[in-house]
Formats: structure tokens, C-alpha cells, sequence
């Protein structure tokens, strides 16, 4: 991992320099667009609609635009405010990790201890634990002053941005206001019902199945041979007559799925489902259950 800001938490008097790093990543495949025609990989310019020049990004500006009247801020502007020059990671409150709703968490970093001895971000860490609680802080990070949450992970200090109160909506749905009666016997049936699913929460168990049948398509591409040279683009894509190479294709798809479930009833009749819509010609729609981290 690459560290993407470096810093220190504000703890009281206490100082624990850090180094900040995503917690996540994207696992989807890369696409990138092409044209259908001719394959020709799709590029988009930055150009002035002035001068109509393509524009190099380091020749950007921002600017602000209100009643006809632009603003143009430079990027000396932006780095003239103090708060973007912070390189603190303030505490302001320690709070319940219970009081902080969960639409508030934004993106996850790891932060690693920045200093020859990693005593004071250890002392912070082992607070947070034996209090249980989590800590709220302020900080500047890419041209916004952020809200975050501050709590342990594991071994690890783990920096939650937040969401800032005024940016959470609120839900307003006049269909809720209506008197929606509920029997004892609808409850009773959809306890049971849960009970029945009743288990802990294993991340491992889920996989991103478009992702799974994406890059099995890919693979099926490029062993029959069906791709473009990235040197020299060339060709055209397969003709209309080519239609049964693909219905075979998905049908291996669905196979390999329905192997990977372990050839279930409701397996099977989602396959079957799927060939009657193949040969009626119907998109096929395919149901993601995304993979969370802890």
C-alpha cells in the first residue's frame, strides 16, 4: 500500500504522527470504451470552449459561477486557506460508537504510526479500546475540511470519514403515515422467518457474481479467440449469423454458475428460467450481492 497523507493526531497534548492509507479497493474488472464499429478505443479531451484548444490538466483552474459572475480560483487560492495546509488530525470528543449512525460513514483509511517509537499511537489505541468508545475528529484532506470517526480495528487505528450533518437528507415518504395495520399472526410468520435465515455474518460467504461471470466471459473471449489486437486495432465485431456461438457461451455461463451453487432446485429453475429468455432474445439480468468489508 501506497500512503496517501501524512500527518498527526491532535490528542490533548499528545502528538502521534501517522501515515493514512485507503482501506479499500475496487475489485471490479477495468472496461474501458470502444467504438462498436471498429473497435477504436474511446478518448475524451479537455477543451476550452473558448479558444476550443485541448487543455493539459496542470493548465486547469476552478471556478465558481453565480448570477453570470465567474470566480476563478487558483490553485495558489485554494492552498492559501489554513485549513488546507493542516496536516492535524484533530480529537475534539470521544462518543459511543453506538450514537453514530451508520449513513454517516463515508471511506475507511488505516493509519499507521509515522515515529521511531510507536508508543503514543498505542497508548490512543488502547484507549479507544479499554473506554469503547470512538473518536470524533476534524482534518483537511484533498481541498475539504472532513469529519471522521477515529476507532480501532483489530491491532490497527482506523480513520471513518463522516458525512456532515447537513448532508444526510431526511426520509419523507407520506406513504408511511398511513395507519398500516399489522396482525399478531403476519409478525408471528415473519419472525419465524428470520429465525429460519438466523446466522452470523460471514463476509467470506459472498462473492460479486456479475464479477465471477464477467471475467469468465473475458476468458471465453480470449481462448476462442474473439478479441482485438491492442497493438493494431482491426476487424469488425462478430457478425449477426455468429448469434449460437453466444447463446452456447451463456449457457456454459449458467452451467458454471449452477456448479458453483452446488446444483440446487432454485439453481436449476433459474437456469431453465434463463434459456427461455435466451431464445426469446431478452437481456439477461444477473442479481449482485456485493462482497463488504469488515
Amino acid at each position: 500500500m501506497r500512503a496517501i497523507w501524512k500527518g498527526s493526531i491532535a490528542f490533548g497534548l499528545v502528538n502521534v504522527p501517522v501515515k493514512l492509507y485507503s482501506a479499500t479497493e475496487d475489485h471490479d474488472v477495468s472496461l474501458h470504451q470502444v467504438h462498436n464499429k471498429d473497435g477504436g478505443r474511446i478518448r475524451y479531451q479537455r477543451k476550452c470552449e473558448v479558444c476550443g484548444e485541448v487543455v493539459a490538466y496542470e493548465d486547469i483552474d476552478k471556478a465558481y459561477e453565480e448570477e453570470g459572475r465567474t470566480v476563478v480560483l487558483t490553485t495558489a487560492d485554494l492552498k492559501s486557506l489554513p485549513e488546507e495546509n493542516s496536516r492535524d488530525i484533530e480529537v475534539v470528543e470521544f462518543v459511543p460508537a453506538e450514537q453514530l449512525d451508520p449513513i454517516m460513514y463515508e471511506r475507511p483509511y488505516y493509519l499507521e504510526p509515522d515515529s521511531k517509537s510507536p508508543k503514543a499511537y498505542m497508548l490512543l489505541l488502547r484507549t479507544l479500546q479499554d473506554t469503547e468508545r470512538v473518536a470524533i475528529v476534524q482534518y483537511a484532506l484533498r481541498q475539504k475540511t472532513r469529519l471522521g470517526a477515529l476507532r480501532v480495528r483489530g491491532d490497527v487505528l482506523m480513520l471513518q470519514s463522516l458525512l456532515w450533518d447537513d448532508e444526510v437528507r431526511e426520509a419523507d415518504f407520506p406513504a408511511l403515515d398511513s395507519d398500516i395495520r399489522i396482525s399478531d399472526k403476519e409478525l408471528e410468520m415473519s419472525s419465524a422467518l428470520v429465525d429460519s435465515m438466523a446466522r452470523d455474518f460471514d463476509p467470506e460467504a459472498y462473492t460479486d457474481d456479475y464479477q465471477v461471470q464477467l471475467r469468465q466471459l473475458i476468458a471465453a473471449k480470449l481462448e476462442r479467440g474473439d478479441s482485438l489486437d491492442t497493438e493494431e486495432t482491426f476487424g469488425v465485431q462478430a457478425a449477426e449469423g455468429e448469434g449460437g456461438e453466444v447463446i452456447d457461451l451463456m449457457e456454459a455461463l449458467k452451467r458454471s454458475l449452477d456448479k458453483k451453487r452446488g446444483g440446487t432446485a432454485g439453481s436449476k429453475a433459474a437456469v431453465s428460467k434463463s434459456k427461455d429468455a435466451d431464445e426469446e432474445k431478452a437481456p439477461a439480468k444477473s442479481r449482485t450481492r456485493a462482497k463488504k468489508n469488515a
